[in-house]
């Protein structure tokens, strides 16, 4: 019984991350990963949202803001905007520090908004706010 305990706090915390480049979507999965969570990666918002129609299981998406196609703040829209996936946490992340992208992010329901590169103690900072 104490085995199904543990391994159940796990796995419930899956994170959804989105980028286009490989190098971050790798190293976001790599810090995720060795913070014990479960961690799908994409590279864009269209096939972010695809995915979230097929798992709907998700604690916390965390995106890039600049992506072609769709922006970070387009899918953060999207999410905000489904009554069936408004209450999964965003979080947004850009390596530009533009003060009004970040505050119309934040006005638009992103719970914080990280500059790349994703350091482990970003990590840490967004375990309060996981679903």
């Amino acid at each position: 019984m104490s085995s199904y305990a543990s391994g159940r706090g796990e796995q419930e915390i899956h994170v959804l991350a989105v980028d286009d480049s490989s190098v971050d979507r790798a190293l976001i999965a790599k810090i995720l990963r060795s913070s014990k969570y479960r961690v799908t990666t994409v590279d864009s918002g269209k096939r972010a949202l695809e995915l979230l129609t097929l798992e709907p299981n998700i604690s916390m998406i965390i995106t890039d803001y600049w992506m072609p196609e769709m922006t970070g703040y387009e899918l953060l829209k999207s999410v905000k905007e489904s009554s069936k996936l408004r209450e999964i946490p965003v979080v947004v992340m850009s390596s530009e520090n533009v003060p009004n992208r970040i505050n119309r992010c934040l006005e638009e329901g992103a719970v914080d908004f990280l500059l790349k590169p994703v350091r482990p103690s970003d990590v840490s900072r967004l375990c309060s706010r996981m679903r």
